[in-house]
């Protein structure tokens, strides 16, 4: 609880639930990542990854690719906005564990990384 108020009163954007898991996926696992890709991973269609992708892209967090082998592929790309969305975010969970509001917990991605912080 501590942490989403922490995120709320920092006046960084409210993303919903798929749009920060899209922002994970996309930050903290191994790439190329596509629309289809993000859509089985997720479990959801393609098109929900499309809006949640304009949603994010409009924001300057993620943006789309083109592949320079194959013109048709597009992927799903980081930018320095969106990490510095993310370290933000983790900067608020790390401030209410220091704070005795709860674990900072942050699991290890699938490599075992964990979200460096500024």
């Amino acid at each position: 609880m501590q942490t989403l108020i922490a995120y709320v009163r920092s006046g960084q954007p409210d993303l919903t639930n798929r749009q920060m898991a899209l922002m994970m996926i996309v930050y903290l696992t191994q790439g190329p990542h596509t629309v289809r890709g993000l859509a089985e991973r997720l479990g959801v269609s393609k098109p929900v990854i499309t809006r949640a992708l304009n949603t994010l892209g409009a924001l300057g967090y993620l943006r789309r690719v083109r592949d320079d082998a194959d013109r048709r592929n597009v992927f799903v790309a980081k930018t320095p906005m969106g990490q510095d969305f993310l370290e933000r975010f983790g900067r608020n969970l790390d401030g209410v564990a220091e704070r005795g509001g709860g674990s900072a917990g942050r699991a290890p991605d699938e490599r075992g990384l964990i979200l460096q912080h500024g």
